[in-house]
Parts: structure tokens; C-alpha cells; sequence
């Protein structure tokens, strides 16, 4: 039987958790034979796409679309496209991924700074999106569009507003890879003429950046945009320009449970930078991913050993570099908190210490929490590692082979019982030796220098 959430109350999201953690040690999802685990909250999804649509209601024409690389899993994809959401796609892969969840060609949005003939052909051909990376691509889809073609088709602009406190994760500075750089001699005249001369280019895109950015400089890139917009169709004396794509990027605060910045703060300023952009004359595209997901799904883990090194604590857990990338090679950017349970899956209590919490992976810096003051932590408990339901657990690296881990969504019926369901189950060796080219074990063997007769 399920413990029930500790309320009468609507459950806080660290209740569910809480809650969740119980549940999965008892069945076992979580322990010795399934040492790791990824969780997504659907209650919490389903209340964050609602905030969206509320902090864009009064916009006549908006596609709200889910950046598919935040949680690459067809039942959240299939999820969210239920819930009224389309998907943008940077892949291939992504594009089949939102493909087999059902979403239609005309509510999927492709954005990709390497796109091949192949994959321009193929979005074009079913009617998905195309956003070009740049003016060169505007060339292909020249040769390429076919007659009848119903796909929307727009050019990425990079407004070059400059960069946040990550900067691997801000795509509008001066040099970055993304999109034609406005600010760069003659580009702009080169943008207005590509529409003037392309009656079927008919969309602006930008995207500042995510993480690290800050409202105010999201909102002056798409401002930047919706200015560009404004001068091509006065210039051609027609509304060539009928959407603008103004991206996602906004930040998620990993520092405690309140959600901040909101969407709707995000349209407020976006409001304030640009005046006409939610007056009807445009449809709009957005492109949110971690913000939707990050604080709806949380890792749970094993704790395997606890050792001592030079007087530092150190739990060795199953939650590393291949379900925490971002955060164990870049921790300054990208830190989690962490929680400690113990081998039932409730609360530790006790003395906080100071201890590191490192991964299973096979080398030094596979640490995902250093000094922090937890609960002692034994062999056996387990750690939460919270905000991580975008990208880690379903973009998982297969650093020293390690299985993907099962991802469970949870909710909890109406007497609060917590109800789980596999959304992808946990990786098994055959499939890893599989993948792993085993089909053509004997390949190499018969490259090496032949015996002359």
C-alpha cells in the first residue's frame, strides 16, 4: 500500500518528494538492484504549462513549444502535446522523437545550426518549421523548398546583446556560433534583402541564451527583434514578416524550492522592452524547456560507500557525471542541492557534517556536491539531488558504460497515495553491449595488414 502525503493539504512539491522516496524503496525502484532513478512530477508539469498559458493568454496567436532537448522521453513529449504544447527540435533524432509522440509537422519547430540537405528536405517535405542558422542555409532551402510547401520558414537572427553569467549558455554575443549576426558590417542590409527577395520567408528568430540570463537582456534581444521586423515589412511595404520565434531562455532557480523567475515576470518585461509585440499584428513562437521541467523531477540514489580521505567525508553514491554532467564539470555554474534519506526512503535526521557527495564514474572530479553540512550519510541511504528534471536524467552520459537510468513519473490520487509510471525503464547490459557495436564484433579483425603471397 502506498504511504499516503503527509497533508489534507495540497502537498508542497518537497512533500511529494518526500512521499515519492517511500514509495520507491519499498518497490524497489530504488536500491541495491536499481541504484539510481529519475522521477518527473506530473501534477507539477501540467501546473507549469498552465502558468505559461496564462502569462501569454492575452496574445491572439501563440505557439508554445517544448525545447525537446530539455527531456528527450516520447510520454513527455506525448504529455505536454496533450496539454496543448508543440516542440521545437534540434535533431534529427528530436524530430523522431516528436514525430512517434504525436506531435503535428505543423506545431514542431526545427532549429539546428547544422542542418543537411537531408534534414531541410525532410522537415519541408512534411510541413515542420524551419527556422535557417543563417543565409547560407537560406540557399539550400531555395533548391530545396518544394512546390506546395506549407512549412513556415524563418531566418535566426543573433541581435548580439551580449552575454549572462554562463557563457556556454549565451547564444547572443558578438561571436557566437548561432544565427546572423546583426551588428556585424553590412549583415543587416544582407537580412532585409534575403526577405525582399524570399515572398515564402515570412518569420524572425532569436534566442539570447538561457541559464545566466537575466530578463532584462532576453527582453532586449527579442525588442532588438521585433524592431528588425518592424523596419523590413515598413521597407517593403507589405507584412512579410507575420511571426516572430523569440525563443525560451528562461532562467531556473536552483538555489530552494521557490520558482523564480516567473513567466509571467518574463512577459512583463518582454511587455516593457517591446510594447507592439503582444498587439496582435504578430503570431509568436516560444521555445521554454528547463523552466518547465527542471523543478518538476528529482534523482534519487544510492549510497554505496562512505569513506574518509585527508579528513574529508565522502558518500560514494550512483548519481554522477553520466545523470549530473553539467553540474560535476561545471559546478560553479550549475550547483544542485542535495537531501539526505535514509535506507526507507525518509529524511535523515542528526547533526549535519560537512561531507562531499561524489558519483559512481571513474575519475577524480566525478563529485556533484563538495563540503556540504548533511545528515551523516551511511551506506545504504539515499541522496535527492532536486531542480533536475530537465536534461539530467533523460540526457544521460555513457561515461564507462553506464546504464541509462528508468525515469517514473509520479502523482498521487485523490485520498493523496502516491501513483508511479515507468516513463523509460532503466537500460539493461544486453542493450549496452548492443549499442556497443556487438553486432560487429569481428569488424577490426580482418583490417590489418594482409599476408603477402
Amino acid at each position: 500500500m502506498a504511504p499516503p502525503l503527509p497533508d489534507t493539504a495540497p502537498p508542497t512539491p518537497r512533500q511529494r518528494v518526500r512521499a515519492v522516496m517511500r514509495r520507491a524503496a519499498a518497490d524497489g525502484l530504488l536500491g541495491e538492484e536499481q541504484p539510481v532513478a529519475g522521477f518527473l512530477d506530473a501534477e507539477g508539469i501540467r501546473s507549469s504549462v498552465r502558468d505559461l498559458g496564462a502569462a501569454f493568454a492575452h496574445v491572439p496567436d501563440v505557439l508554445h513549444t517544448f525545447a525537446v532537448k530539455a527531456a528527450s522521453l516520447v510520454p513527455v513529449l506525448r504529455m505536454l502535446a496533450g496539454l496543448g504544447m508543440g516542440c521545437e527540435v534540434a535533431s534529427p533524432g528530436e524530430l523522431r522523437l516528436a514525430l512517434d509522440a504525436g506531435v503535428p509537422p505543423s506545431r514542431i519547430v526545427l532549429d539546428s545550426p547544422a542542418k543537411t540537405p537531408h534534414e531541410i528536405r525532410e522537415a519541408l517535405a512534411l510541413g515542420v518549421a524551419v527556422n535557417a542558422d543563417n543565409l547560407d542555409e537560406l540557399r539550400r532551402i531555395d533548391a530545396l523548398r518544394p512546390e506546395g510547401c506549407t512549412s513556415v520558414v524563418g531566418l535566426r537572427v543573433n541581435p548580439q546583446v551580449g552575454g549572462g553569467s554562463i557563457g556556454a549558455m549565451s547564444t547572443a554575443t558578438t561571436t557566437s556560433k548561432f544565427g546572423v549576426a546583426l551588428r556585424d558590417p553590412g549583415m543587416r542590409e544582407r537580412v532585409v534583402r534575403a526577405f525582399a527577395e524570399r515572398p515564402w520567408l515570412t518569420r524572425l528568430h532569436a534566442h539570447v541564451g538561457s541559464q545566466g540570463c537575466p530578463l532584462e537582456l532576453i527582453a532586449e534581444g527579442v525588442a532588438q527583434t521585433y524592431r528588425l521586423a518592424e523596419e523590413i515589412n515598413e521597407g517593403l511595404g507589405t507584412r512579410r514578416i507575420t511571426s516572430l520565434d523569440i525563443g525560451g531562455g528562461l532562467p531556473v532557480n536552483f538555489g530552494d524550492d521557490e520558482i523564480r523567475p516567473t513567466f509571467a515576470e518574463h512577459a512583463r518585461v518582454l511587455a516593457a522592452a517591446a510594447p507592439g509585440l503582444f498587439d496582435g499584428r504578430y503570431g509568436l513562437v516560444t521555445e521554454f524547456g528547463r523552466s518547465l521541467l527542471a523543478k518538476n523531477g528529482f534523482i534519487g540514489a544510492r549510497v554505496e560507500y562512505v569513506k574518509e580521505a585527508g579528513g574529508r567525508r565522502i558518500a560514494v553514491t550512483h548519481a554522477g557525471a553520466q545523470v549530473a554532467t553539467r553540474t560535476v564539470l561545471m559546478p560553479e555554474a550549475w550547483p544542485l542541492r542535495v537531501g539526505a534519506y535514509d535506507s526507507d526512503g525518509r529524511p535523515k535526521g542528526g547533526t549535519p557534517v560537512r561531507q562531499d557527495v561524489a558519483g559512481p564514474c571513474c575519475f577524480a572530479g566525478d563529485v556533484v556536491a563538495r563540503d556540504r553540512e548533511l545528515p551523516a550519510l551511511e551506506e545504504g541511504d539515499f541522496v535527492v539531488l532536486y531542480d533536475t528534471g530537465a536534461y539530467y536524467f533523460s540526457t544521460h552520459w555513457a561515461y564507462n558504460s553506464l546504464p541509462r537510468p528508468a525515469v517514473h513519473g509520479f502523482g498521487a490520487d485523490p485520498s493523496g497515495s502516491v501513483r508511479l509510471a515507468t516513463v523509460r525503464s532503466a537500460q539493461t547490459l544486453d542493450e549496452i553491449a548492443a549499442e556497443s557495436g556487438l553486432a560487429h564484433a569481428g569488424a577490426l579483425a580482418g583490417l590489418g595488414a594482409q599476408e603477402r603471397s
